[in-house]
């Protein structure tokens, strides 16, 4: 599988965990953590008797969880040790069996795995081995409280083993509650961003940000390109105005179905599509091999969200670029993450691009309007409602007799 020597986050938590430690690592996405927490347990399994689910990784998003499902299946060829992914927007026949046959290795997102904890087939009474994965990344998706919900359904004598990139109060917290006399391991990200990225703004009027991108993707041509937006809404337009204009494209955000989301993954990992069009919810854990572009189509809001976008090009010393395209009002927001970074982004611009030129509409309608638009037409469906009913009323209403 091409792995010569240990990242230094394996090579720090493997013995440990080989010598039943528990673990509080704190190490950035993409510094190989998965398989740190996979080699030791796959080892200690191999021998052991089969038939019940023995251990269980928590990972806050399904595409993490399929991933890491990936990885187990490559690494744990030929031991005959089996793996399930558990999680929301796919059939549920699959993972009760799974839970049925004692699986060795369950990975689920927390709140698919409480659905299945409702029933009695769902009992890790075996269960050696928890890994909570990306534990920071939980915290902003609000999936703290489930955790804390899922340790009342496995045993307390156990080998627990929390990952996480950052260690907010919260999750120190939660690491005190899970956690025996663990072992502690920081590894301190590379230098941020990774030396092989090449990174630079290009400051634009912001209806004017899809014919830029749009004019970047046919002068620079790049194979695959990852552009991140703030919300579904304009992960959506931005979609839309891709593929009238003729570009590959697919999108993958929460409002998507798993199989929608899974399709999208694997075609632009094929190459089908050339843009994958993205909310954060991409930005940790996804793995695409020679992703040579990443656009922030929309400046993140902190730096430690530019870090992880960004980072999804230049993986294993590669190299790659980073584009962001600035409105005036986000001028702000990338100083603020100048400032976290250390280092000033190049601004330019695209050459022969009519900077001036007239937009052909709006990109987004503004939220207040949008709310005010939904408003208004709740309120017609209202009135709508009153007259039916009115008229309704009127036509079974009996008839007045005269009293002469």
């Amino acid at each position: 599988m091409g792995y010569t020597r240990p990242t230094p986050i394996q090579h720090k938590a493997i013995p440990l965990l080989l010598d039943g430690r528990d673990l509080l690592a704190s190490a950035a996405t993409g510094s190989g953590k998965t398989a740190a927490f996979l080699f030791p347990i796959l080892h200690r399994l191999q021998d052991r008797p089969r038939g019940s689910t023995r251990a269980l990784v928590l990972t806050p998003t399904r595409e993490l969880a399929a991933q890491i499902l990936d990885h187990f299946r490559a690494l744990s060829a030929g031991t005959g040790l089996r793996a399930a992914a558990v999680y929301g927007g796919v059939g549920q026949g699959p993972q009760v069996k799974a839970f049925r046959a004692g699986t060795d290795v369950i990975i689920a997102t927390p709140g698919r795995l409480l659905d299945h904890f409702q029933y009695p087939y769902a009992k890790l009474a075996g269960l050696e081995f928890l890994v909570l994965d990306e534990a920071d990344r939980m915290l902003d998706m609000g999936f703290l409280p489930d955790v804390r919900r899922i340790l009342n359904h496995i045993p307390r004598k156990r080998q627990t083993l929390l990952f996480s990139a950052t260690l907010p109060a919260p999750i120190v917290d939660l690491a005190q509650r899970m956690l025996r006399d663990p072992a502690t391991v920081h590894i301190e990200p590379k230098p941020l961003p990774a030396h092989g990225i090449t990174h630079c703004a290009y400051a634009v009027p912001p209806e004017l940000k899809t014919r830029l991108l749009l004019e970047i993707l046919k002068q620079e041509t790049p194979t695959r390109v990852l552009a991140f937006t703030r919300t579904r809404h304009r992960a959506n337009r931005l979609a839309d105005f891709l593929g009238r204009n003729n570009v590959p494209c697919g999108r993958i955000h929460g409002s998507r179905s798993q199989a929608q989301r899974t399709e999208a993954l694997a075609g632009f990992r094929k190459g089908r599509f050339q843009v994958l069009v993205a909310t954060d919810i991409a930005a940790r854990g996804l793995d695409v091999v020679a992703l040579d572009l990443v656009v922030n189509f929309d400046v993140p809001g902190a730096a430690e969200d530019y870090i992880h976008r960004v980072g999804r090009t230049a993986r294993a010393e590669a190299t790659g670029n980073a584009y962001t395209l600035v409105a005036p009002e986000d001028e702000g927001g990338l100083r603020a993450i100048e400032r976290a970074i250390g280092r000033r982004i190049p601004r330019k611009t695209l050459p022969g691009f009519n900077y001036r030129q007239k937009a052909e509409g709006r990109f987004e309608v503004p939220l207040a309007e949008r709310i005010a638009a939904i408003r208004s037409r709740k309120r017609e469906e209202r009135a709508r409602a009153r007259t039916h009913a009115t008229l309704r009323a009127n036509k079974h209403a009996r008839p007045r007799t005269s009293s002469r």
